[in-house]
């Protein structure tokens, strides 16, 4: 790679000992270019491990060393690093290149990318077109926020390259040229570290001036990019489509996905149940078709992709009730995408059953208000923010523990009623992650189920 010439003999400081940071560290090695980690946890990683896999790397942990920062011609920062701490930001000098893994991916490569952000179905979307793209015999590769650390692949020989991206990581990237990108949607995350709903919206939008081709979501005005930044564009949506457009139509009572006028396949033959997943695979139809792929090859091959666990997924049920795992909505717009993407799965008779309630990162739970008085007959909160969230509602039930509300909620249902793990919060003040959350929900589910 000659462009690496460029990194030689310059003072490079990784910010970040975790997956990412000793990605970038192990990529700097193999190369034979020298650096130094810093990161503020005391004890950020197996020190003995460092040690014998990097020999000649400091690593200085504990605190940002602000002489280190000074110091660095190059700073590779992790996606969990908030290069605006006053620590880190009053220390950069004015010649220095902050750059992420991604970006250095992009600078040193000209594989072809599809690249998604957006506040939910980020990974569903893309671990969507990895299937597809395989599926139509690409050879495809996974990186970002999603799979291995896109510095541990860039010597792999791929076809494309699908990109899940965070506004951490886009934070540092300004030199990917993806042939389409999209932001899917935007809702409240992250404002612990974006501060504003603004500032977060207009990171996220740095995506659309580093494409070829600009997938818009129609139903979300904030998605939506300027011709003069975006020259090339397309939409996806909720509504009928006009040509060229993706969407949604109903045709003899049945709903189908759409492009313009053509009818693609109906929603009810898909694996992935309501609205919000419809929305999905419309964005990942629409950014494999502008990228070059084969419209009926891929909606062919649709049904085949069973989903990503702890995302509106069902668990097995011997009660002929709908319990659903919805770990992974850990912000406001989650939440509100699975009450609403369900609620059309329930009639008259059946219930919709919240279970909601975590860390919720500074987030405004006022966008709730309405779709808990609309679709959800009973809700329980757990949790750091379950209080704030039970305050929208105007019955609500107190809990100390998923498995009291998975207990409580096996006594009311009946068949046909949905009980829905869809938090609108992080897990960190209860759970390792969102993974941990979600099997603990598996696991009360299945004792309940064991008991009636």
């Amino acid at each position: 790679m000659q462009k690496l010439a460029h990194f030689k003999n310059k003072n490079i400081v990784v910010l970040g000992a975790g997956l990412t940071g000793l990605s970038c560290v192990r990529f700097l090695q193999k190369n034979n270019i020298v650096c130094s980690v810093n990161d503020s946890r005391k004890n950020p990683t197996d020190l003995t491990a460092f040690k014998q896999s990097f020999p000649d790397v400091k690593l200085v942990s504990g605190c940002w060393d602000q002489d280190l920062i000074k110091s660095a011609d190059v700073l590779l920062v992790s996606p969990g690093v908030d290069i605006n701490e006053s620590a880190i930001s009053a220390n950069i000098s004015d010649t220095c290149e902050v750059l992420g893994d991604v970006e250095l991916y992009c600078q040193l490569t000209n594989t072809p990318t599809i690249a998604v952000t957006g506040s939910n179905g980020k990974s569903t979307v893309v671990s969507l077109l990895h299937y597809l793209g395989n599926q139509l015999g690409y050879k495809t590769q996974l990186g970002g926020n999603i799979g291995v650390p896109v510095l541990d692949v860039i010597a792999d020989e791929v076809d494309f390259l699908v990109l899940e991206l965070s506004s951490f990581q886009l934070e540092t990237l300004r030199s990917m040229k993806a042939k389409t990108a999209s932001i899917l949607n935007i809702s409240d995350d992250h404002l612990d570290r974006h501060k504003t709903l603004e500032n977060y919206t207009a990171i996220k939008h740095e995506i659309y001036s580093q494409c070829e081709v600009a997938v818009v979501n129609r139903d979300d005005l904030a998605t939506q990019v300027s011709s003069k930044v975006a020259k090339q564009q397309t939409s996806f949506g909720s509504s009928k489509p006009k040509a060229g457009h993706f969407g949604v139509a109903t045709i003899n009572y049945v709903a189908y996905l759409m492009y313009g006028d053509e009818s693609l396949v109906a929603i009810n033959e898909l694996p992935l149940a309501g609205m919000h997943n419809a929305l999905n695979y419309l964005a990942a139809l629409a950014l494999g078709f502008k990228a070059g792929w084969s419209l009926p090859l891929m909606v062919e091959h649709l049904a085949g992709f069973a989903g990503l666990p702890h995302r509106c997924q069902r668990v097995a049920s011997q009660d002929n009730v709908h319990w659903i795992n919805d770990s992974k909505a850990t912000n406001v717009g989650a939440t509100l995408a699975a009450i609403k993407g369900l609620s059309d799965l329930t009639s008259e008779n059946n219930k919709l059953i919240l279970i909601a309630g975590g860390d919720g990162k500074g987030a405004n739970f006022e966008p709730l208000k309405e779709a808990l008085a609309n679709h959800v007959d009973l809700l329980y909160t757990l949790g750091k923010d379950g209080d704030n969230i039970a305050n929208l509602a105007k019955t609500s039930i107190k809990v100390s523990s998923l498995e009291e509300a998975v207990h409580l909620a096996s006594i009311v249902v009946k068949a046909g009623d949905i009980v829905l793990l869809s938090p609108a919060c992080a897990s960190i003040d209860m759970f390792k992650n969102f993974v941990e959350r979600g099997q603990k929900f598996v696991e009360a589910v299945n004792s309940v189920q064991g008991t009636r």
